[in-house]
């Protein structure tokens, strides 16, 4: 599904990420972890388009994507949320997951001034398809309401729900537990894997371990922008020098 092939960035004399080989399959929900500063967040930035790696390759489905604009990336099928919740809070729950239909519809200017059939038939399916996910989400019955009035864990579920509405085959989640209380996180646990069981695939980063341990099959362990491990959740948490650099310092609840 996706390969990082010996990426690396550079900004000025600081490199971010380092040399950073990582191959995802299909259907896999993989976990990138790591302290903070440790490359994670630039990571996702290299793999959608925001950053152009300084050397090596992202290689999507077989096509090297490294340096394509943010909206390619997109309509490849790879979507994303955010480390900090970015909703757009003045506007209705499924004006926010609208948005991200229209990346799949074809309507053009003309279209909209005119108000087409095809315009018209076009939106409706994307209304279809905003409830749709709403549903999957839990949230449809806060569809009217303003995004900025849902709990802090709605608003999670709502940026996944604009991620989903991309139809992404890889979805990146950048620390989705972040903030989230135990309930919650189960709630998200559960969750992820019910994404995956629509054929997603799953990249994944987070500093909570049990979410991280329950839910991925692989794990990659970066550190000043270096993988320092990578392995199965059992492995990662034996490994000597994952636990002197990250989770003996880290809470696990």
């Amino acid at each position: 599904m996706l390969k990082l092939d010996h990426a690396t960035i550079k900004f000025g004399g600081l490199t971010a990420v380092n040399d950073l080989c990582i191959e995802i399959l299909d259907g896999q929900i993989f976990g990138l972890i790591g302290p903070n500063g440790a490359g994670k967040t630039t990571a996702f930035n290299i793999i959608t388009g925001v950053y152009a790696p300084t050397s090596g390759k992202v290689i999507f489905r077989g096509e090297e994507i490294q340096g394509k604009r943010p909206y390619y990336v997109t309509g490849k099928g790879i979507s994303r949320t955010y480390q900090n919740i970015n909703l757009f809070r003045n506007m209705t729950v499924s004006d926010n997951v609208m948005i991200g239909t229209h990346t799949r519809t074809k309507s053009n200017l003309i279209s909209d001034v005119f108000n087409t059939i095809g315009k018209r038939r076009e939106e409706k399916q994307a209304y279809e398809r905003c409830m749709e996910i709403l549903d999957f989400m839990g949230i449809a019955d806060k569809s009217a309401s303003k995004a900025g009035s849902l709990s802090y864990g709605e608003q999670r579920k709502l940026e996944i729900a604009r991620a989903l509405a991309v139809e992404p085959k890889l979805l990146l989640l950048d620390e989705p537990a972040a903030g989230m209380n135990l309930t919650e996180k189960d709630e998200l646990a559960d969750l992820i894997w019910k994404i995956r069981n629509l054929g997603i695939t799953i990249l994944l980063v987070e500093h909570n371990m049990k979410l991280v341990m329950n839910v991925c099959e692989e794990i990659c362990v970066l550190n000043y922008g270096k993988k320092l491990a990578q392995g199965t959740p059992s492995e990662i948490q034996t490994n000597p020098d994952v636990i002197k650099a990250y989770l003996g310092g880290v809470t696990h609840g």
